[in-house]
């Protein structure tokens, strides 16, 4: 049987959602390695809607998490709320800024920010049933909180910006620098990140961790 690999999306587009690069090449890699991507979104308004086109917010206009998601997924996604651990062997979460606005507020809060209680639910699940877990971009920012909050010792990576770093070590996590082609594996915790946009200048960049990072999480399935 085919090894289930959640995919946590965070809407559709990079400035509000899901990184659609990093979420493709994410569910593509899933998809070469033999395994199942069973994709889920929380059903919950986007923290804002931004044009893309200008990169600006775009006035009156408002979105949902799980319906944005869906465009990713080819409409076969699930209500995060009706996912339970027992369903897939592992977790990925992409990034994109959905990841800090939608499944948690560290785009504004920093390190002082709160996950989507279901996001920390799932997370919490997986870790705690000894499944493992990646995240790719800003998205271990969601995992630094939840798992800081717990005061989880742990290591991960978003690449090199010190800012960034910083803010996940006043979570709880200990920052490892990272290439844009590599990953930080956290054997004891069953953690795999990668920097992926927050330091690729082309999409094959982003590629080559991200996929390096979907191996390295299904070898991790027990």
């Amino acid at each position: 049987m085919a090894k289930r690999i959640g995919v946590i999306l965070s809407g559709c587009g990079v400035y509000d959602g899901s990184e659609i690069h990093e979420a493709v090449i994410t569910l593509l890699a899933i998809d070469r390695a033999g395994a199942e991507a069973v994709c889920m979104a929380p059903d919950i308004p986007q923290m804002h809607v931004i044009n893309h086109l200008v990169g600006e917010p775009a006035d009156g206009e408002s979105r949902n998490v799980l319906v944005e998601s869906a465009r990713i997924a080819r409409g076969n996604i699930k209500d995060l709320a009706t996912v339970q651990v027992a369903d897939i062997d592992a977790l990925i979460l992409p990034g994109g800024f959905g990841a800090a606005k939608n499944l948690c507020d560290f785009a504004v809060a920093g390190s002082d920010c709160s996950v989507n209680n279901e996001v920390a639910r799932l997370i919490k699940e997986m870790y705690a049933a000894k499944k493992p877990i990646a995240a790719v971009c800003i998205a271990p920012a969601v995992l630094s909180k939840v798992l800081g909050s717990d005061k989880i010792s742990h290591q991960l990576t978003i690449g090199t910006d010190q800012d960034t770093a910083e803010a996940l070590g006043k979570m709880g996590s200990e920052h490892i620098s990272c290439p844009v082609e590599e990953f930080v594996i956290d054997r004891e915790n069953r953690l795999v990140t990668s920097p992926a946009y927050m330091l690729a200048g082309r999409i094959s960049e982003a590629a080559e961790g991200i996929e390096k990072t979907v191996k390295a999480l299904i070898g991790l399935i027990e």
